[in-house]
Parts: structure tokens; sequence; C-alpha cells
């Protein structure tokens, strides 16, 4: 790297950041460098709030500023049914669709033992306690349509059917090996209202 000092400093941490590539780190510092000083302390007092003030829902895992998130404080949703999803950027692909009036379960990821991701550090013994109540009668399983999602499904499926809880997983028209997050609202909507028992 040419550049020395805060600027390449800068360079390095957006680098090091999921989808930033080198030029592309390059070219945030460079704008960030000629960006106005009010621009850029609003961006680092943003940052800093994010990591300050954002925790995980007590109930659901989604994320929050509060101890239980706005979704799950929503009395006009329905405990009948929880859709469970890997993060909490799956919860806003699904919003997005205005198909589900449930409620949410994030998991923090899907099992994958070559990255050392077992049951036991996911949030499936939480998701197990929510379903004690009896108040649900159907578990969507909305993951990741990859090895690691179809896994955690079925792992989850295996758990919930002795409880005699419908168990469904979301429809074909999410591709193989993609991610939620990525989905549009139409493909996403289909497969959610397609979705089939497990």
């Amino acid at each position: 790297m040419v550049y020395d000092g805060a600027l390449a400093d800068v360079i390095e941490e957006l680098g090091s950041l999921p989808g930033i590539g080198p030029k592309s780190a390059q070219r945030l510092a460079f704008h960030l460098l000629a960006a106005d000083e009010n621009e850029v302390e609003r961006l680092s007092s943003a940052l800093l709030r994010l990591k300050k003030q954002m925790r995980f829902c007590e109930r659901c895992g989604n994320v929050s500023e509060s101890p239980v998130c706005s979704l799950c404080e929503d009395t006009r949703r329905t405990e009948e049914t929880i859709c469970v999803v890997e993060e909490p950027k799956d919860v806003v692909a699904i919003e997005r669709t205005g198909e589900f009036r449930g409620r949410y379960h994030v998991l923090g990821g899907a099992i994958n033992p070559l990255d050392g991701v077992g049951p036991d550090d996911l949030r499936i013994k939480s998701l197990m306690e929510r379903l004690q109540t009896g108040q649900t009668q159907e578990v969507i399983l909305a993951t990741d349509p990859n090895t690691e999602g179809e896994a955690t499904a079925t792992y989850i499926a295996m758990l919930v059917r002795p409880l005699e809880i419908s168990v469904s997983r979301l429809a074909s028209g999410l591709p193989v090996g993609g991610d939620l997050e990525y989905a549009d609202e139409v493909t996403l909507g289909r497969a959610f209202s397609g979705r089939r028992s497990v």
C-alpha cells in the first residue's frame, strides 16, 4: 500500500468489513477524506451508538434498542405461529413481504460442523422453552436453503415434532444455496405462502 498514517488505517479497517474489497475500501476512505467534517462525525456517532445501544431481544433474538423488540411488543401479532430464521436480517426480508403476522425466533446462525457451530451454539434451547407455553400451533422453518440451513431445519423439526406442533418449511421459489437476505419480495412471498410440512 502506498498510503500511510490515518488514511492507511481507515483503508485497512474498511477493507476488513464483509463485502468491501481493497478498491472499495480505498474509494470509501477518499470519500470520507473529502467529506465535510460534520458528515464524518455523524457517521462516527452512528457507529458508536450502534455498538453502545443496540442489543438482541430477550424473547426472539432480533436486534433492538430495548430489552424486547418492537415486533415482540406488537399485540397485533399472533403467538400461534413462530417463524425461525438464522439472522436478524432475515426478519427484515420476511417483513418486507407483508405475508407473516406471527412471531419470530432468531437462531443466531446455522449448524455448521466445519466452522465448529453446533446446536448448543444457537438459540435452539430458548426456542424450545418458548414452545413449552402451549400457545404455538405452527413453527415455520425459514432457514437459508443451503446445506447448513437444511441441517438446522431438520434438527429443529426433529425436536419440535414430539410437542405435537405443526412444523413447516418455506416452499420452493428460493434458490438452493442462496440467502434469504437477497431474495426479492415476490419470490420470498410465494415461498412463504406455499410452505410445506416437514
